[in-house]
Formats: C-alpha cells, sequence, structure tokens
C-alpha cells in the first residue's frame, strides 16, 4: 500500500527540489499547465520553486507519494495594499504528477490549503482553470467550488485559445465579515 501525506514547505532538503521540479515537468508534458505548453529548463522552474518560498504571500504545500514530492498547492494571500480583498485568497499551482494520481493527493493538497486558509482567518478561495482539466473542475465542483464565470479566451496552447473556469468557495458566511 502507499504511503501519502501533504507538508507545508518552507524550505527544500535533500532532494525535495529535485523531485518537485521533476513532478512540475511531468504535469506539464501531461497539459496540467503553469503557463508553459512545454517544460522550460530546470534552472527556471528551480528558480520558480525557490521564488515560491521567499515571496511572503504564498505558502506551499507538497504532496508525498511513498515519500517522493508528487505535487504541490499554493494559497496566495492579498498583499498590504489589497485592502478591500483582504478577506479572499487565491489558490494557484495545485497539481499532481501523471504517475502518483489516484491515491487521493489532489483533494489532501486542496484540504490543506483549505485549512490554511481558515487558520488565517480568510472567508473566500478563488481559483481558476482550464476547462480542459476535467479532473480538476471535478475535484474543485465536488468540494463545494462554486463556478462563477469562464473566459473563452484564457490560455493559447499549442496554437489554440482554451476557455478558463473561474471558482470561489466560502469559508465562512460573507455577513461576518461587515
Amino acid at each position: 500500500m502507499s504511503s501519502v501525506r501533504v507538508e507545508r514547505i518552507t524550505e527544500f532538503r535533500h532532494a525535495d527540489l529535485t523531485e518537485l521540479v521533476q513532478a512540475t515537468e511531468d504535469a506539464i508534458r501531461e497539459g496540467i499547465g503553469f503557463n508553459w505548453v512545454l517544460p522550460p529548463g530546470r534552472d527556471v522552474l528551480e528558480t520558480y520553486w525557490k521564488g515560491v518560498l521567499v515571496v511572503p504571500e504564498r505558502v506551499l504545500y507538497a504532496g508525498r507519494l511513498d515519500g517522493t514530492l508528487a505535487g504541490s498547492i499554493q494559497l496566495v494571500k492579498p498583499g498590504p495594499s489589497k485592502e478591500t480583498s483582504s478577506f479572499a485568497v487565491s489558490i494557484e499551482a495545485h497539481f499532481v504528477a501523471p504517475w502518483a494520481r489516484g491515491h487521493g493527493l489532489a483533494k489532501m493538497l486542496l484540504e490543506a490549503a483549505e485549512r490554511e486558509a481558515r487558520a488565517q482567518g480568510f472567508s473566500v478561495l478563488r481559483l481558476s482553470v482550464r476547462q480542459s482539466q476535467d479532473r480538476a473542475i471535478h475535484l474543485y465542483e465536488d468540494n463545494a467550488y462554486v463556478k462563477w464565470g469562464e473566459l473563452p479566451y484564457y490560455e493559447i496552447v499549442n496554437a489554440h485559445m482554451v476557455t478558463g473556469n473561474f471558482y470561489y468557495k466560502n469559508l465562512e458566511p460573507i455577513t461576518t465579515l461587515v
């Protein structure tokens, strides 16, 4: 039986960065996104992931399958100049590498981000996803995310325009915010 777990990453240990870069490359090749159609060089991805850890508004969680980093989710908090939207956070870079799917990691990562958002006092989660990512859409909708719109000009993938869906989830009644 496989071992799965999710943890908050505040620094990369041992092979963590290499494993996360590999998982990211695999996910990009599978069409997950990251705003790339083909994986950029490893140095670009290493710089990206190192940068995530130094941005105070980003919280990184990673999922492990049998001890190997296999996916991630980022909670992106509003900056200090976002006073009017300080109640809401966004989810980005939520993925599980193709070889690690089917073990519940995507849902575990989503639940970790939701717990973190609640613990930090946020009331609304926001996210967007390519309309072609059926598994992700089902996960979000099955976990009470509400689709509020779509953008037909979301991304260009392989010379074709791809539609994107936009979702939100209330973590507490909005009436408690005012």
